[in-house]
């Protein structure tokens, strides 16, 4: 499965938890604190398929899946650009210490497993919105 197919299917089963939350009048800081690592593992199981591993995709204590995806990623399915003989699919738009390059046959893609950016409570505060495919919005970059 390419980014982009992944980014439309997160984004349906985003919006109906979100639906489901706004539909029980959550409110801004209560649909973030249920998107919490622990809170989602227990009541949205489907949601992520490290849930049923209990596992995390950043080790960090207190885990917030809202941006699942970060708003700053930015992907190609097509590529971006030849580097050498390979094709770069994504980067890092704020070039994270904590990110790197991966190579991938003949794939260069982004490695965000050691950043944490996008999962701390403040952050997602900060760049929040009910609909998570305007955060997302700028992730995908013009097709070679």
């Amino acid at each position: 499965m390419g980014y982009t197919t992944w980014v439309k299917e997160h984004a349906l089963a985003h919006k109906k938890i979100v639906e489901k939350l706004l539909a029980q009048g959550m409110e801004k800081e209560e649909i973030i604190s249920y998107f919490d690592f622990e809170n989602m593992k227990k009541k949205e199981s489907d949601f992520c398929p490290l849930y049923a591993q209990n596992k995390k995709c950043h080790e960090m204590e207190e885990l917030n899946c809202y941006l699942c995806s970060c708003p700053n990623f930015r992907y190609s399915d097509a590529g971006i650009q030849k580097i050498g003989p390979n094709t770069q699919h994504s980067f890092c738009s704020i070039d994270s210490k904590d990110g790197k390059q991966g190579v991938y046959g003949d794939k260069i893609h982004q490695d965000c497993s050691r950043c944490q950016v996008p999962h701390h409570r403040t952050y997602v505060e900060k760049h929040f919105d009910l609909d998570w495919m305007k955060i997302m919005q700028p992730c995908q970059v013009e097709e070679n």
